[in-house]
């Protein structure tokens, strides 16, 4: 059960590369949903309904792996940024659910990886509220979550002023 947690909060081990492993994760996270969404098909809608649920997942397997650490966020944790990337892509596809053009589908998903490494390196309120003051995976989840909402909010700015 150990090694099952271990995948899952490390994303399969990507966690566990030396390296800047939470780019990573929202890099393989960005290919992942894209294949998902535009191979396979897949509803953004099915898609969105397992992030909630590995979010409410993430809770609790975070929890367990964290207990004995003094660092209560460590870098091999990345299942949340699975999650916080997953947020602007999912709201995205079913925002433009009929898009077929690549070119700017690519673009859009570009754009979103690096608003949400810009963010979660950042850290603007309130993803740094949650990164202080939650020493547990509720904090380490909802930091990255936070940070996915930003770039929501980026992206309805921009198709606002821009339509």
């Amino acid at each position: 059960m150990n090694k099952i947690n271990f995948l899952f909060v490390t994303l399969f081990g990507i966690g566990k590369l030396k390296i800047i492993p939470g780019s990573y994760a929202s890099l393989a996270t960005t290919i992942f949903l894209f294949f998902l969404f535009h191979v396979l098909n897949f509803s953004p809608n099915f898609v969105l309904i397992g992030i909630i649920i590995i979010f409410l997942i993430s809770l609790y397997a975070v929890n367990i792996f964290i207990k004995d650490m003094d660092n209560k966020d460590p870098k091999e944790v990345v299942i949340d940024e699975f999650i916080g990337q997953s947020i602007p892509i999912c709201l995205y596809e079913i925002a433009h659910e009929s898009a077929n053009e690549t070119s700017k589908i690519l673009t859009f998903y570009f754009i979103m990886f690096i608003l949400f490494r810009v963010f979660d390196i950042a850290k603007p309120y309130p993803v740094s509220y949650y990164d202080k003051k939650f020493k547990n995976s509720f904090g380490v989840i909802m930091d990255d979550v936070c940070a996915g909402l930003y770039v929501v909010a980026v992206l309805v700015l921009y198709m606002v002023l821009t339509s």
